[in-house]
């Protein structure tokens, strides 16, 4: 039931309206472990971090039951920095400071020991370096999903294209899934994107849910209705990592099990909102995730009567 986690791990400044911190951990790999955590180990991670990169929030993921054997710590080199500032919308952002730092070294490698992970999430970062991770698979893993972005269609779209043919799942916003099929309708984009080789297509809709397509089926999970939404940031890997911990943990990759997984990482996502960075994550019991996924089902559950 192993999963493989590639992506960043990293440090944020945030600015919301609501709050502002000037350091805290971020990185797509670090929300995505976190929240698979909750349901399936070892998580195999893969990423690359700095020399200042705290001890204690490693240990905190191992804790977790994440294997760090395929993190690669540079000495002499800081992490991946990132500082955005949100409007009042919560959904768009401006992206002020962006230090690559040890992460322009990245070169993603796979343990001995992870070998055999039945399940693969790839994090969004250079889509050939995604396919370098497939391709030192000695085994086909059972399913490989991805997370991309429009940056990647504007500047590595060729080496783009060749991965969704190589991936079981491809997850994406509405915006993304736009451009990266040249349709409007989001039912044609999907359908367009499926074949290019992924057999199940995610498009994220930020506050407005999610929708699943694969083949002539559609899924649309809501998005749970918040009070207070106080850090959007890393929201959508969280959303991965609940997915993808539930696929992994149940071994179940059919259209039914992925509606669920779809809820399980909807509601995960709306825990990481509440506060900033993955702090949130840290904090929630099992109990308070089935809870949440309750309130999820009891959102969309009704009886109708037709006359």
């Amino acid at each position: 039931m192993s999963l493989i986690v590639v992506g960043s791990m990293a440090y944020d400044a945030i600015e919301t309206p609501f709050g502002k911190t000037d350091w805290i951990v971020g990185g797509a790999a670090t929300y995505v472990a976190w929240a698979a955590s909750n349901f399936v180990k070892p998580i195999n991670q893969i990423s690359i971090v700095g020399y200042d990169f705290a001890q204690e929030e490693l240990d905190q993921l191992a804790a977790r039951g994440v294997n760090l054997e395929g993190v690669e710590r540079v000495k002499d080199k800081k992490s991946f920095f990132w500082s955005g500032r949100y409007h009042m919308d919560m959904n768009t952002r401006d992206t002020l400071v962006t230090d690559l730092n040890c992460f322009l070294d990245f070169n993603p490698v796979v343990p001995d020991s992870y070998q055999g992970s039945e399940f693969v999430m790839l994090g969004n970062i250079l889509p050939s370096l995604q396919i370098n991770v497939i391709r030192q698979m000695k085994q086909r893993p059972r399913l490989i999903a991805m997370d991309t972005m429009n940056f990647w269609m504007d500047n590595a779209l060729d080496d783009l294209r060749q991965l969704i043919t190589m991936v079981d799942v491809l997850t994406v916003n509405d915006s993304e899934a736009r451009q990266l099929s040249g349709e409007f309708s989001l039912v044609k984009a999907a359908r367009a994107i499926m074949k290019m080789g992924p057999k199940f297509v995610i498009i994220k809709k930020g506050e407005h849910g999610a929708l699943l397509f694969h083949g002539d089926q559609v899924f649309v999970a809501p998005a749970l209705p918040l009070e207070e939404v106080f850090d959007p940031t890393g929201a959508g890997d969280t959303f991965a990592g609940g997915f993808m911990g539930h696929i992994a943990a149940t071994r179940d990759i059919s259209f039914d099990n992925m509606k669920t997984a779809i809820i399980v990482g909807s509601a995960m996502a709306s825990f990481c909102v509440e506060k900033f960075g993955p702090n949130r994550l840290k904090e929630v019991t099992r109990a308070d995730i089935d809870a949440r996924i309750r309130q999820f089902v009891d959102l969309v559950n009704f009886d109708i009567k037709l006359v």
